[in-house]
């Protein structure tokens, strides 16, 4: 647990990544990316390490800012587990949860024609921004996808693709993700 600790802050101080009092990170983060920025709020907690949540089959968490990709994780977070990847802007508001082997990502990586996939670097990947409100609930395994929002005190089923908006309050759950409660 020691090694985790210097891990942790040797690899958040090269990466530039702010991280405010009283967060706890159990387990190794991993940051990946030489550009971006990365915010982490007061309180919060991030398991990296199967032995902090034995629901999870995934054994860390994942952050990668490429570009100028940005990830901003507000105060009272709870992460277990995720892959977070921002080429544009990434939001996690206060008091979100978010469960074991959560996606997030605001970016296609590749372009869906054929011959941009083929060019170095690829001319035509989309990207857009991410926000998950205040009080939201995102569970495990779920994939949210760019230019989504989920909104206020919003609940994500676990497994779910979200693909367009949640409302603030709303269920949501399935592949693609629709309202299962309103």
């Amino acid at each position: 647990m020691i090694f985790d600790k210097i891990w942790n802050f040797v690899v958040l101080k090269r990466k530039s990544v702010i991280v405010c009092d009283q967060t706890r990170i159990n387990g190794r983060i991993y940051i990946h990316g030489s550009k971006g920025k990365i915010t982490i709020g007061d309180h919060c907690v991030i398991q990296s390490a199967h032995r902090y949540n034995p629901t999870s089959g995934f054994n860390h968490t994942h952050l990668t800012v490429g570009g100028s990709g940005f990830i901003s994780i507000g105060n009272n977070v709870g992460i277990s587990h995720v892959n977070i990847t921002s080429y544009n802007r990434i939001t996690i508001e206060d008091d979100v949860l978010i469960g074991s082997g959560v996606k997030i990502w605001d970016t296609d990586f590749h372009s869906i024609i054929y011959e941009n996939r083929m060019c170095r670097p690829d001319p035509d990947v989309k990207s857009a921004p991410i926000k998950i409100c205040e009080g939201s609930f995102i569970g495990a395994c779920s994939i949210i996808l760019k230019g989504v929002t989920v909104g206020r005190h919003a609940v994500v089923g676990a497994g779910s693709v979200v693909t367009r908006d949640v409302p603030e309050g709303e269920i949501w759950a399935g592949n693609p993700a629709v309202c299962i409660r309103c």
